[in-house]
């Protein structure tokens, strides 16, 4: 893998596998609530001693109290030391009311103690006691201050916590440290960077904190400062860089950093296998684990699993994915989901290969589901057609979000049930952005072109703003229709609105215009473009190509070639419209050749089209049947019909036009246009008896000839015009207008 090679597709924050500030937080905050008494809590207790937690447990302090005086004799430090080791353990493992209870009651305490109570209380949450038992103390030292400080900087009451650290009589560096943490948390990077510069002693923590501070928020050149100026780097500031690098979408310096890490752990790897998998980088994830795999010293996590999953999904590899899923089960991952994102990502990733069985399996054994995962289920449902049960469950979960709405939307829009889409759509309890998208898309998508610019508007009155992709749905809709109108003034909409058009709304103006004849405006938009994709050269040569420019077309196409743009399968396309356009049979067949040949894309259907097309319009019609009759596939209906279109373009035509004609009908006996073209052929020949047989035959079998249609819009409306109309009532006002139409052109 070369860094040098990845591109950002999008960017993912990398919560789940980058090193946050918990790391370096004095006291873990990983204790649960209040649990009930066992006696599997007793195998590291002496006798006296469980049986002293079992009556602080049941509240029985008058008898703790004796059993205490009874215990065999210490010396009185002995036994606060004693005490106080076991309130720790107490604490430490969550029976916090025990420790509470044994502290009231010891005989004898010393700060060791209150600052053993104070750090129980402080882990489990418990502040406001922390509190009054810290104003009670008789006696404070860093400790107490600092467990203090951790406590209101973990629970983000930085104000307090700033007020006690410049109340400190004395600070050591997990104090500093500590009042770091906390401004970061709560956002302060500049305070938080007045304090790491005013500490008069940092250790790795100190840095590290701060770097990570950084690289949580994207900060990539201020933590990329610091990271140069540390004299000692640990794996977990190796490691912080690269989570930041790939959190703010820079895959391939990550990787590098990566690459030069001079000793790597789980967390490490795992950082970088999530940092290719947020950011669409699916197939370097996957070979990432294999090569981690490969050194058999690091054994993967949860969090890798999750982060392969994902990836397995985003590359559409099903059988990687269920060999991840046998591992899973094979190690017991299975069971430890404590908070159940290994069984999303399993139900994700299910969800997207559209193996429904697997995802519906874990989905419905699973009681700690979230709302995410019940997305996943829908959407999958509906991607492999089974929209019945995708709206069973939308109707069954008990939560549902704005994607819940939004994805059964554009599946009931997907298999043309508009009027149930807009029921659910007026029933959605809250729309944004998306969802008015969805439904401007969604009547797009059916043709319903009047509805979808009704949606654009009602959405602007209620003050929605408009996504980039709504603005570049209703270009699209605009250039289907060739309604140039209204395709300006969404133009003029993004001008006002927009300081900036994205690399997408670009593309979109440039087909818009291409497509509704104003070949020149396209072109002054790809011009002036700073970046371009495939996508801006491709719209570019096939409007040039549509327009009948063929010299303009190639040219973009060899400038193409020049910027390191690599052509794809719909550039040759193009491309070989245009020769088709201008007669170019030389040309395009060197570009045809080039395809396989030189740039490894294999021809599909579409290019051999245009290459019949290009021979016969070139009145190279043997030809064109040699090529059809020598292609390395069965011609379908498709390559007949193109073959038939382009015989009249011979006067030796004929022949060839009655053998493409009967296997076009062979494969589709109710083609009309076959049935039309033989029927005139026979006409042209004399063999009137046959052409009427023939013409009989048609109306038994019901074959009609679809009429062509044009239309032209004047004055907002749209004129439609078909073969064999009565002249329109404007006819005079409409060829006026097409005459300065062709003016212009000309």
């Amino acid at each position: 893998m070369r860094a040098s090679s990845f591109k950002t597709i999008f960017v993912l924050p990398l919560s789940k596998t980058s090193i946050t500030l918990n790391s370096y937080c004095l006291h873990a905050r990983s204790f649960k609530s209040q649990p009930t008494f066992s006696s599997t809590h007793y195998r590291n207790l002496k006798l006296d001693d469980s049986r002293l937690l079992n009556l602080l447990s049941n509240y029985r302090l008058r008898e703790a109290r004796i059993l205490l005086d009874e215990m065999p004799q210490r010396s009185r430090h002995g036994q606060v030391v004693h005490l106080t080791s076991l309130l720790t353990k107490y604490s430490r493992n969550g029976f916090i009311n025990e420790a509470k209870a044994l502290f009231e009651i010891m005989p004898d305490r010393n700060v060791v103690s209150y600052n053993a109570m104070l750090s129980g209380f402080v882990q489990c949450g418990r502040l406001d006691e922390a509190s009054r038992l810290f104003e009670v103390m008789p006696e404070r030292n860093v400790v107490s201050w600092t467990s203090m400080l951790c406590g209101l900087a973990e629970a983000r009451r930085i104000c307090e916590a700033r007020k006690l650290f410049d109340e400190m009589p004395e600070r050591n560096v997990v104090s500093w440290n500590s009042m770091l943490v906390g401004l970061i948390r709560s956002g302060d990077l500049e305070e938080a960077r007045w304090i790491f510069n005013a500490m008069p002693i940092k250790n790795v923590v100190s840095w590290n904190t701060m770097i990570s501070g950084y690289a949580e928020n994207c900060r990539m050149e201020e933590a990329c400062v610091l990271f140069e100026e540390m004299d000692y780097r640990n794996v977990v500031t190796w490691t912080t860089m690269i989570a930041g690098y790939c959190r703010a979408g820079k895959v391939d310096e990550g990787y590098c950093l990566f690459c030069r890490m001079p000793e790597r752990n789980i967390v490490s790897w795992t950082a970088m296998i999530g940092g290719f998998t947020w950011n669409g980088f699916y197939e370097e994830a996957l070979l990432l684990f294999l090569e981690m795999k490969e050194t058999n010293e690091i054994k993967p996590n949860r969090e890798t699993f999750i982060s392969v999953a994902y990836a397995c999904s985003g590359i559409a590899f099903p059988f990687l994915g269920k060999q991840l899923h046998a591992r899973l089960i094979i190690n017991g991952w299975e069971y430890d989901d404590f908070d159940g994102r290994l069984s999303k990502s399993l139900i994700h990733m299910y969800s997207v290969l559209g193996i429904m069985d697997s995802a519906s399996y874990i989905f419905n054994k699973n009681s700690n589901n979230c709302v995410q995962s019940c997305n996943s289920v829908i959407n999958g449902y509906i991607r492999i057609g089974q929209l019945e049960e995708a709206e069973y469950l939308f109707n069954t979960v008990p939560i549902r979000d704005k994607i819940s709405w939004t994805s059964m939307i554009d599946g009931y829009f997907s298999f043309g049930q508009v009027s149930i889409a807009c029921f659910l759509f007026s029933n959605m309890p809250e729309k944004d952005a998306v969802a008015w998208t969805t439904m401007i898309s969604g009547y797009v998508h059916n043709e319903l072109f009047t509805e979808a610019i009704n949606s654009f508007l009602v959405m602007r009155a209620e003050g929605i703003s408009p996504l980039s992709s709504t603005y570049s749905i209703l270009l699209g809709a605009a250039g289907a229709t060739a309604n140039l109108d209204q395709g300006r003034q969404f133009h003029c909409m993004l001008m006002k609105t927009q300081d900036e058009f994205d690399l997408i709304l670009e593309n979109s103006l440039i087909s818009m215009y291409a497509k509704c004849g104003v070949i020149h405006d396209a072109n002054g938009i790809f011009s002036n473009m700073v970046f371009r994709d495939t996508i801006s050269w491709n719209s570019m040569i096939m409007g040039f190509s549509h327009h009948g420019l063929a010299v303009e077309a190639l040219k973009i196409f060899e400038a193409m070639l020049e910027s390191g743009t690599h052509p794809n399968s719909v550039t040759f396309l193009a491309t070989l419209s245009a020769c088709n356009h201008a007669g170019l049979i030389d040309k395009g067949l060197e570009l045809f050749n080039s395809m396989r040949d030189v740039y490894a894309i294999q021809p599909g259907l579409e290019h051999h089209i245009s290459m019949v097309n290009l021979l016969g319009r070139g009145g190279k019609v043997k030809e064109a049947e040699g090529f059809v009759l020598n292609l390395p596939f069965e011609p379908d209906q498709a390559i007949w019909g193109a073959l038939l279109g382009v015989c009249r373009f011979s006067e030796s035509g004929t022949e060839i036009a009655k053998r493409a004609a009967k296997e076009l009908l062979k494969l589709d006996p109710l083609n009309a246009p076959a049935h039309v073209v033989l029927c005139n052929i026979y006409a042209a020949e004399g063999h009137y008896i046959t052409e009427q047989m023939l013409r009989k035959d048609m109306g038994l079998k019901g074959v009609r000839k679809v009429p062509g249609c044009s239309w032209i819009q004047l004055n907002g409306r749209v004129h439609v015009f078909m073969s064999g109309d009565k002249p329109h009532p404007q006819a005079a006002e409409i060829i006026s207008l097409l005459f300065r139409v062709d003016e212009r052109r000309m």
